[in-house]
C-alpha cells in the first residue's frame, strides 16, 4: 500500500470542504433569484399577447342612468272608495273584483234598518207638513176676514216653515242613505259614483255591513286610463333622479315593449326600514294593458351629462360579486384591476369608475383571457 504524505491529505480535505461550501452558496443564490422573479397575485405575463384583442378606455359625456324596481299602481286622484252610510245585510251583490262598471250602475242592495227608520221619519215629517200647511191656509183665510189675530197668523206661518225644514231634512237623510222617497222601502241601492274598474272588494253576498265608522270600504273603483309606476330609489341614489327626467319602463308581462314617461314626483319622506323614497312615473293606459300589481323595472336618465369612463361590456369579468378588468402594463404584462360598473352606455359599452383612466389599454374579452390564464395554471 502506498503511503500518502500528511500534507497531501490535508490538501485533499481542504479542497472537498471548499467545493461543498460553493455548492451551498450556488443553491442559495438560485433560490433567491427564483424568489425575485415570482409575480404578485393578479399580474400575468403572457407569452403571445398578440392573441388577445385590446380596447381603449374612453371618456364620454353621458347622463346619469339608474335602474330601480317598481310596480303598477292606480292613480290615487282617479281612485274612489265606495262605502255605505247605512248598516244592514247584503241581499243582492251585482259587481265583483275586476269588473268594469259605469257611473250610476248598481253595485249591491242592502236591507237596512237605518233606511227604514229614515223613511219612517220622512213620512212623519211629510204628514206634519201637510197638517201645518192646511192650518196656515185656514189662518190666512180667517185673517183676511178679520177673525184672527196677527200673532196667531204668524204662529201658523212659523209652524209651517218648521215643518218644511223637517221634511227637507228627512228627505235628504233618505237620499244620503241611498233610498228613494218615491219608492218607500228598506233597500239601499249602492251605485258606482264614477266609471272605472273595481280593484278592491271587501264584501260578499248576504254579509252584514256595519256602520260607516267601523267598517272598511266595500269597493274601490279606479280609472285605469292613467296609472302610476311607483319605484323605490335608495337614499344614496336620490341625487341621480330629478323631477322631469326621462324614464323607460319595462314589464315582465310585455318584455318586448318599452313604455316611456317622465318623473312626476319624488317622495319627500324616506321609508325608515329601507331608506328609500318613492319615485312616481305617470303612464297613459288607454287599452288597460297595464294592470295594478304588475312588476316593473324603470330606467331613469338625468337631464345633466357628466364625463364618464366607458369600456366594452365584454371587457368586464364578474367574479365573486365584484367587477374586474385586465389592464395592460407592459409589452407582455397585464394586471387584474377591480372596477365598479355603473350601467350601460349604449352600443355595447358600459360606464365604470375606479381603477382606470382615459387611454388605458385593456383586454377586450376578459372571459377569454381569464380562461387562457387558468389553462396555463396562472
Amino acid at each position: 500500500m502506498t503511503k500518502v504524505p500528511l500534507s497531501r491529505c490535508i490538501a485533499l480535505l481542504l479542497a472537498a470542504f471548499l467545493a461543498g461550501s460553493m455548492s451551498c452558496s450556488n443553491d442559495t443564490k438560485a433560490a433567491a433569484t427564483k424568489t425575485e422573479v415570482t409575480l404578485e397575485a393578479g399580474v400575468y405575463d403572457v407569452d403571445h399577447p398578440d392573441l388577445f384583442k385590446l380596447a381603449e378606455v374612453e371618456l364620454r359625456n353621458l347622463p346619469d342612468v339608474l335602474r330601480a324596481n317598481g310596480s303598477v299602481t292606480p292613480d290615487v286622484s282617479r281612485t274612489i272608495r265606495v262605502t255605505s252610510l247605512g248598516s244592514g245585510r247584503v241581499v243582492d251583490l251585482r259587481a265583483r273584483l275586476g269588473d268594469r262598471v259605469n257611473r250610476g250602475q248598481i253595485l249591491l242592495r242592502i236591507s237596512s234598518p237605518d233606511l227604514a227608520t229614515a223613511m219612517a221619519d220622512y213620512q212623519k215629517a211629510q204628514a206634519d207638513e201637510i197638517l201645518s200647511r192646511k192650518a196656515l191656509e185656514r189662518a190666512q183665510l180667517l185673517s183676511s176676514r178679520g177673525a184672527l189675530a196677527e200673532k196667531d197668523l204668524q204662529l201658523a206661518q212659523d209652524t209651517e216653515d218648521k215643518a218644511k225644514i223637517d221634511l227637507q231634512t228627512a228627505e235628504q237623510r233618505v237620499h244620503i242613505l241611498g233610498g228613494d222617497t218615491a219608492q218607500p222601502g228598506p233597500l239601499i241601492e249602492l251605485r258606482a259614483p264614477v266609471s272605472g274598474t273595481i280593484v278592491e272588494q271587501n264584501v260578499s253576498g248576504f254579509e252584514g255591513v256595519k256602520s260607516l265608522d267601523n267598517t272598511p270600504n266595500l269597493f274601490t273603483i279606479a280609472d285605469l286610463s292613467m296609472v302610476w309606476i311607483l319605484c323605490d330609489v335608495y337614499e344614496n341614489d336620490l341625487g341621480i333622479v330629478g323631477i322631469g327626467d326621462a324614464a323607460e319602463i319595462r314589464l315582465n308581462a310585455y318584455p318586448d315593449q318599452v313604455f316611456r314617461g317622465v318623473v312626476q314626483d319624488i317622495s319627500r319622506v324616506l321609508d325608515p326600514n329601507t331608506r328609500s323614497a318613492k319615485v312616481r312615473v305617470v303612464l297613459h293606459n288607454p287599452d288597460g294593458s297595464l294592470r295594478p300589481g304588475m312588476f316593473a323595472i324603470a330606467t331613469f336618465r338625468s337631464r345633466r351629462s357628466r364625463p364618464r369612463l366607458v369600456v366594452p361590456g365584454t371587457a368586464i369579468l364578474r367574479l365573486q360579486d365584484r367587477d374586474w378588468i385586465f389592464r395592460k402594463e407592459g409589452d407582455r404584462r397585464f394586471r387584474r384591476v377591480e372596477v365598479h360598473a355603473l350601467g350601460e352606455a349604449g352600443g355595447g359599452m358600459v360606464r365604470v369608475q375606479d381603477g382606470l383612466k382615459p387611454g388605458d389599454q385593456i383586454i377586450a374579452t376578459a372571459l377569454d383571457f381569464s380562461a387562457a390564464m387558468a389553462g396555463q395554471g396562472k
